[in-house]
């Protein structure tokens, strides 16, 4: 475990020297500063866990610092040690953020005792700050205001406000699971347990008894009994990932369970019953499994009561802008922090892995600037860096490709807009599109 890091500001070199000693000897890491302006460059420089604080300064008072140090670093442990024992300055202290208040001459055994609890205020604050900001990201994912993910919020919300099995169908990273947690985080079942499990990672009984649980012996590694996620799930909702992977024999076995609400576990003669919620997720077209035999016909009309289509990013352009802008805001940044050429190189990007890939190129980027604006350097692999820097010739397909991706942009992503442009039906656009994103 890292060592936690103390700064130490005091003017008296006696003091600073005895705190020191007595720190290393019980593990921590220090750092000393005479004056305030010592400390606030101190705190600049590095990272600090804790800040003892004299309060009489050569240069200021420390209860000056104490208010924008707790604005800037809200969870560093902040102990203040003065000489100073009257009651309106320890009263004071505490109300600009310190933790703690003791008046010298300090005992160092009783300062240790104070410093850790401290340092556990520390870590609950922390605690508190980063489950109050995963629940905010959960709760308020970025659709972006395009027509088509319009209509996606819509069919969304819709299936938030009933129990009915739905599938979302989309690329690979265009957000599916950001979709699936949504509905359960909207629905009268948010109270209850969401589960998810990526079909595609098991196979066989390895899948079988991941959803429906073994008892003992069942198998030969089946040393004690195991619940299923759809035992688990029991009130709450169940995310099938990557559905469309499912082998056929389990997808008989999840279809009973569907139409009636009763499972068995691997090696059990008796039925259980959970009540869940069940929303899937594929980037397969299962219609197209279903006519290939790689998928139960009677469970994807079970399935498929209410698909919602999830567009790429490349055909709703209009939405990086807002995208960038928010996850820029989980690094600390602003939009107005990246110039326009960048914003122009992103929007010319066909993101192949879609916003989970604008996501990851952007939380780069962040790494790559070091604190400064974004430029275009700090992403590498996008427009130019596709290709090395060295154009190619345009062929036919790219030159088709590049039409509809302006069609598209130009349209807001409303692809009825698009198809009528061309005089075609949406699914000869669709089917046009598709065959363009494999190569065909």
């Amino acid at each position: 475990m890292t060592a936690k890091t103390i700064l130490m500001v005091d003017d008296e070199p006696a003091v600073l020297f005895g705190y020191a000693r007595y720190f290393a000897k019980a593990g921590y890491e220090t750092a000393e500063a005479g004056t305030l302006a010592e400390a606030r460059r101190a705190v600049t420089s590095r990272r600090f866990d804790a800040v003892l604080l004299d309060l009489n300064l050569p240069d200021g008072n420390g209860l000056e610092w104490i208010r924008s140090l707790r604005e800037e670093q809200p969870e560093i442990a902040i102990i203040v040690i003065t000489g100073q024992g009257d009651v309106p300055t320890a009263v004071e202290a505490m109300r600009l953020g310190a933790d703690n208040f003791l008046v010298k001459p300090v005992d160092m055994d009783g300062l240790h005792v104070f410093l850790r609890k401290s340092l556990e205020l520390s870590a609950l604050r922390r605690s508190d700050r980063l489950t109050q900001r995963l629940k905010k990201q959960d709760e308020e994912p970025c659709f972006g205001q395009s027509p088509a993910m319009d209509k996606v919020r819509e069919g969304l919300a819709l299936m938030a406000e009933n129990d009915s099995p739905v599938i979302l169908q989309g690329e690979t990273g265009t957000g599916k699971g950001v979709c699936a947690r949504w509905i359960h985080g909207h629905s009268g079942r948010k109270t209850g347990p969401l589960l998810d499990l990526n079909c595609s990672t098991l196979q066989g009984d390895l899948l079988a008894s991941e959803l429906f649980g073994h008892a003992k012996g069942a198998f030969t590694s089946a040393h004690q009994n195991k619940q299923g996620l759809i035992e688990v799930a029991d009130g709450g909702t169940l995310f099938l990932d990557e559905i469309g992977d499912m082998d056929l024999p389990v997808q008989a076995q999840l279809l009973k369970v569907i139409e009636e609400k009763t499972y068995r576990r691997l090696g059990e003669t008796h039925s259980r019953q959970s009540d869940f919620r069940l929303i899937c997720a594929t980037n397969r077209d299962l219609a197209d499994e279903v006519k290939k035999g790689r998928f139960r016909n009677d469970l994807f009309f079970r399935i498929n009561l209410f698909p919602i289509m999830l567009p790429p990013l490349r055909e709703r352009p209009a939405d990086i802008a807002e995208l960038v802008e928010h996850f820029l805001s989980r690094s600390g940044y602003t939009v107005d922090r990246v110039p326009a050429e960048v914003m122009d190189l992103l929007r010319s990007y066909t993101w192949p892995g879609n916003v989970r890939e604008l996501k990851n190129v952007m939380e780069r980027a962040v790494l790559l600037a070091r604190g400064g604006a974004l430029a275009p350097e700090h992403f590498p692999g996008i427009g130019a860096g596709e290709t090395g820097g060295q154009k190619r010739p345009k062929g036919l397909k790219d030159l088709e490709k590049e039409y509809l991706q302006t069609l598209i942009s130009e349209s807001g992503g409303d692809m009825k807009k698009v198809a009528d442009a061309l005089e075609v039906s949406r699914a000869t656009l669709y089917r046009k599109l598709k065959e363009l994103r494999e190569g065909r």
